[in-house]
């Protein structure tokens, strides 16, 4: 009985949440609940982190250096595109870097940017793939915490995003991340071109200091809610979570710094040629 009355209640509220939805996002793909995105998620990291390691461990590595260069480059137009779409879509056409609100019209603009928002968070799906060609090619030190964490938080955040706060100052960070991923993946494509390539690779040490710069804009640029008067942004609790992300990622990949390159415990091949080998 009294899980029953827990149920109903459950129930009640999430109806009365979910009538502050975006009318605009009616009938779209994964967008009628939040269920099909987390259980997604939920296969993925059962999956990443225990069944496709069961599999994979009496067989031989995958060969799949074709797929992921067709798979990173296109990853990298996708990106791309992306970040074009954010730009036109607002960030170059009147968003002033500040307090910028959502537009819930069907103006032509306010549209696009749901369209690129959706089609962000659908990509968030596509690069589940990254960990899923990890555990194909045997290469279970990659599957980390923090690389599992950060492939899962994202899609189930940005549903949320999406469906309720399509624009404004909340996708800045989408944004700068698809300028990264259009570097790293350049990185991850041509890498799995073969050796004749591992020479241009010298660089992947400033990937990751480009990824500490992004996770820094993103911290300041919505911590800025804090100290501007009256910023009438419709979702605060989305500034806090998009602040708590850059925050928690920063220090995330500051402690794989520190651990990489400083005392020297991961990459030490990159560190005398340049290049990954596990790539």
């Amino acid at each position: 009985m009294a899980l029953s009355n827990l149920t109903s209640k459950a129930v009640l509220l999430y109806d009365e949440w979910i009538k502050d939805a975006d009318p605009r996002l009616e009938g779209w793909p994964l967008m009628s609940s939040p269920f099909p995105t987390t259980f997604i998620i939920g296969t993925y990291i059962y999956f990443v982190t225990s069944l496709g390691p069961k599999l994979m461990e009496n067989k031989k590595p995958f060969e799949l250096r074709q797929i992921m260069a067709f798979y990173n480059f296109s990853v990298v137009v996708l990106s791309l595109y992306m970040t074009y779409e954010f730009l036109m879509s607002g960030w170059a056409t009147g968003y002033s870097f500040r307090c910028d609100i959502v537009d819930y019209s069907r103006s032509p603009t306010a549209l696009r940017m749901v369209r690129t928002c959706w089609l962000y968070y659908f990509s968030k799906f596509i690069e589940l793939l990254d960990t899923i060609f990890f555990v194909l090619r045997k290469k279970n030190n990659q599957v980390t915490f923090l690389h599992v964490f950060h492939h899962s938080i994202m899609p189930w955040t940005w549903w949320f995003g999406v469906k309720f706060a399509a624009g404004g100052l909340g996708t800045f960070h989408a944004l700068l991340n698809c300028i990264v991923h259009v570097i790293m993946y350049t990185y991850y494509g041509i890498c799995s071109l073969g050796p004749a390539y591992h020479k241009y690779l010298w660089w992947k040490k400033y990937m990751t200091t480009i990824q500490l710069v992004q996770f820094i804009m993103i911290t300041a640029h919505i911590g800025q809610i804090y100290i501007m008067d009256d910023c009438p942004y419709q979702y605060p609790i989305f500034m806090f979570i998009i602040w708590l992300y850059g925050s928690m990622f920063l220090v995330l990949f500051l402690h794989f710094w520190y651990h990489a390159y400083t005392k020297g415990q991961r990459l030490p091949k990159m560190t005398r040629n340049g290049i990954n080998k596990d790539q």
